[in-house]
């Protein structure tokens, strides 16, 4: 599916509609392609870096939503990326925050005015609605919407929360090859708070799922090509866990060094060391590190870049940092307002591999106007 801008808000009631009454917990919202046509799809762009639609193009439309990773598609997102959290009842869900507070109007629907609890999450106490004391049912009544202010808010309400089935057939549906980046998010929580009949974990339910749609093959395999795959995680121990279930890559995520991990005792200052990054080699294909843990901040302004992309290339560790935002309530003072600036000196300049942006299309069109595909791709 693939709309034009006029052409998606001419369609938009018929969206909504779909989006509501779409048997969410059963089936895909959108229908999956033929082998035929998979077949004949535009393959994966592997000769610059990635363009990782984090959220989707949720610069645009409230993140984690049908909309946002379908625009990403449309501006020319190579992965669209997503966060795997689960319900009550153990269906998987695209949703970022644990809890449901900033990215849904929750708060608006009286009926669910007792669901607020306070639980521990990542060692800090934290008060909400979260979503494990929700079903998938419940949930598919709220609406999402923008987490930002200063961003769009006319669509706040209009789109309800989709599944990882959901998500999955996005991506598998779209006109050319289009990879999905799910994140293994809050693992220490979500196996505490959701048990499954079956015994099995959080970790099993997610790479059970991808099994189900073909995710498999290591990187740049053929499999993987066909439909590219990166599994992430802030938890080093989840994939290390997966890591005898799939093939596919993974990525391991670093948040600010000062950050104590939610799986081991251990901050990511100690995770990024030489031994650490020796450990997990063999786990995962690359790093996800927040961009201030490489090229620290001081006074909204860049200082000397740390080794880290250095130390992670020698170990043939790719290198996909986050999150890239055209706002200039983000850009630091030397970009100068100009998102492009920021593509520039993080790609030519540090050297990544791959960036995760709210803003597909602002990063798109700069690697067009940079590094052009090859006339085959």
């Amino acid at each position: 599916v693939r709309f034009s801008i006029c052409s998606f808000a001419d369609c938009l009631p018929l969206l909504l509609l779909s989006l509501l009454i779409a048997e969410c917990a059963s089936r895909p919202l959108y229908t999956l392609p033929s082998l035929a046509k998979a077949g004949t799809k535009k393959p994966l762009q592997t000769s610059r870096p990635f363009n990782v639609a984090h959220r989707g193009a949720n610069g645009e439309f409230p993140e984690e939503t049908a909309p946002a990773y379908m625009r990403a598609i449309e501006e020319g997102a190579d992965f669209i990326e997503s966060d795997i959290l689960s319900t009550k009842d153990g269906v998987l869900i695209c949703h970022h925050d644990v809890n449901l507070d900033d990215t849904t109007d929750v708060a608006d629907h009286k009926e669910f005015a007792d669901r607020k609890r306070t639980y521990e999450v990542q060692g800090m106490n934290m008060t909400g609605f979260f979503t494990v004391d929700f079903t998938l049912e419940e949930l598919k009544t709220l609406g999402a919407k923008q987490r930002y202010p200063f961003r769009d808010q006319q669509y706040n309400g209009k789109f309800p929360i989709i599944t990882l089935d959901e998500y999955i057939a996005i991506a598998l549906d779209a006109p050319r090859v289009v990879g999905i980046y799910p994140e293994i998010k809050n693992p220490v929580f979500i196996n505490q708070q959701v048990k499954w009949a079956d015994g099995k974990k959080f970790e099993d339910k997610i790479v059970a799922t991808l099994k189900k749609y073909g995710y498999k093959g290591s990187y740049m395999s053929k499999d993987w090509l066909k439909q590219p795959i990166f599994i992430q995680s802030f938890a080093a121990t989840s994939l290390v866990y997966i890591s005898n279930m799939t093939d596919s890559p993974k990525v391991f995520l670093i948040d600010d060094v000062t950050i104590l991990t939610e799986d081991t005792n251990k901050t990511y200052a100690e995770i990024t060391s030489d031994k650490y990054l020796d450990y997990i080699k063999p786990y995962v294909v690359g790093i996800g590190p927040w961009k201030d843990t490489i090229v620290p901040v001081d006074n909204n302004r860049l200082t000397t870049p740390t080794d880290l992309v250095a130390r992670a290339h020698s170990r043939n560790l790719q290198v996909h940092p986050y999150t890239y935002r055209n706002e200039n309530q983000f850009l630091h003072s030397g970009f100068h307002q100009d998102a492009y600036l920021e593509y520039d000196y993080w790609i030519n300049k540090i050297g990544v591999d791959g960036l995760f942006t709210d803003f597909t299309g602002s990063l798109h069109n700069f690697q067009e106007l940079t590094a052009p595909l090859p006339k085959l791709q």
